[in-house]
């Protein structure tokens, strides 16, 4: 098994789309009602992940060059951590983790943050995240978390 993370590219876009709805579909369901999983499913498109790709630093994980985990990072903020649910559990997000925690320390960045969803809210209080609160959009509940990365 042949694994590698590495910078998104447009050629990518429809496997990340792919890899974000299934998540959704099969890991965030659990958590969350169908509307609301529709609702997220809208902006990961093929076409609105390569509009993202402009906006932010998209990583992707892959397996013998199939792509099976992303993640990216828009400033200080941590965005879109997704694997596929039969590649979950096998540190593939916690490695795609290391790559934006060290991309963030090298552009001098204290504190990270995330929208958690409530799926991965325990994966980024592993991680040494802290809850800092819960913010609502309509239903749909979001975690607000953060990482100091440096002493002030």
């Amino acid at each position: 098994m042949n694994t590698r993370i590495r910078p998104a590219t447009p050629q990518d876009a429809a496997a990340i789309s792919q890899v974000i709805i299934k998540s959704l579909r099969q890991s965030n369901a659990q958590d969350y009602p169908p509307d609301i999983i529709a609702q997220v499913e809208k902006s990961f498109s093929t076409e609105s992940i390569l509009a993202l790709m402009d906006q932010r630093q998209m990583f992707v994980a892959t397996i013998d060059r199939q792509v099976v985990a992303t993640a990216s990072l828009d400033r200080d903020v941590v965005r879109s951590v997704f694997v596929a649910p039969h590649h979950q559990g096998l540190g593939l997000g916690r490695t795609l983790m290391t790559t934006l925690q060290s991309i963030a320390h090298d552009a001098n960045i204290k504190v990270l943050r995330v929208p958690s969803s409530i799926t991965a809210e325990g994966f980024y209080l592993k991680l040494g995240f802290r809850k800092i609160r819960d913010d609502f959009h309509g239903a749909e509940r979001t975690i607000i978390m953060d990482l100091r990365l440096s002493p002030d």
